[in-house]
């Protein structure tokens, strides 16, 4: 695991709020639960969780802007520093005790991603990368996966729910994708979807209609592996279009040719 100041900051906040997570999962049928849109939910865990995070970061790091998901852009004095913060990446799962969420604490300077985190607390797996000190869960290095041939590869995607996104042009590449490859997995966290990428788990993935917060840490994460990044319509754009499209090289590659045919 890398040992930077900067590494040891994010983890210490990340931890502090898994506790409170951890515990609120356990009786998740008694928390007050609001609709924040159709199919978008928000509850006490994420209020409760993105305040600490916020408060051990601002200690830490006084000055430094936010993105978060909750309370949404908070300008600092240092103008070249933002935290992306995602309290509960995979509310929905929460909400419904499916044990597949994370949080997701992402670094930006000077417009370029340079250190992210990102913890499964039931799992108790920390996905962590800093720019060039590489990728790692827990203590084992990570490394995208190595192969080549899409007919081979498990991508993951995820769905838009109702009253976002294009449904068809989903189902075309989603089509499309099925017919190319070993399968196709939608477990419902984008920051887990990209760190899976780069723990080798998931050969590619591909989602749009997200914040930069759902994949801030993800994308250094899967750099850092090794793999390559792009936005869906092949750019480099991805927090502010809120699209992703990786794999490693062949594979995000390849996967782009298809996204891009079914989508025309």
């Amino acid at each position: 695991m890398i040992r930077s100041p900067l590494m040891t900051v994010m983890l210490d906040a990340v931890m502090k709020a898994s506790r409170n997570l951890k515990r609120d999962f356990g009786e998740v049928e008694n928390l007050q639960v609001s609709r924040k849109g159709p199919g978008d939910f928000v509850s006490v865990a994420d209020h409760r969780a993105e305040k600490t995070l916020r408060e051990a970061l601002e200690k830490a790091r006084p000055g430094y802007g936010f993105k978060l998901e909750e309370a949404g852009v908070v300008e600092g004095t240092d103008k070249s520093h933002v935290w992306h913060v995602d309290p509960l990446d995979g509310t929905t799962n929460f909400l419904h005790g499916i044990p597949h969420f994370a949080i997701s604490v992402g670094l930006e300077r000077e417009g370029q991603i340079v250190a992210g985190v990102i913890y499964d607390p039931i799992k108790d797996e920390i996905f962590a990368a800093e720019k060039g000190q590489g990728a790692f869960m827990n203590n084992r290095r990570l490394r995208v996966a190595a192969r080549q041939e899409m007919i081979e590869a498990v991508i993951a995607c995820g769905i838009p729910f109702i009253g976002r996104g294009n449904h068809p042009q989903f189902l075309a590449e989603l089509g499309a994708v099925m017919a190319a490859t070993a399968g196709v997995r939608r477990m419902g966290s984008a920051a887990l979807d990209l760190a899976y990428v780069a723990a080798g788990r998931y050969d590619g993935y591909w989602e749009r209609h997200l914040a930069s917060h759902d994949i801030a840490a993800g994308l250094i994460l899967v750099r850092e592996a090794g793999g390559y990044v792009s936005d869906t319509e092949g750019g480099a754009d991805m927090l502010t279009k809120g699209s992703v499209l990786c794999g490693n090289e062949t594979i995000q590659r390849e996967l782009l040719r298809i996204i891009r045919r079914a989508a025309a």
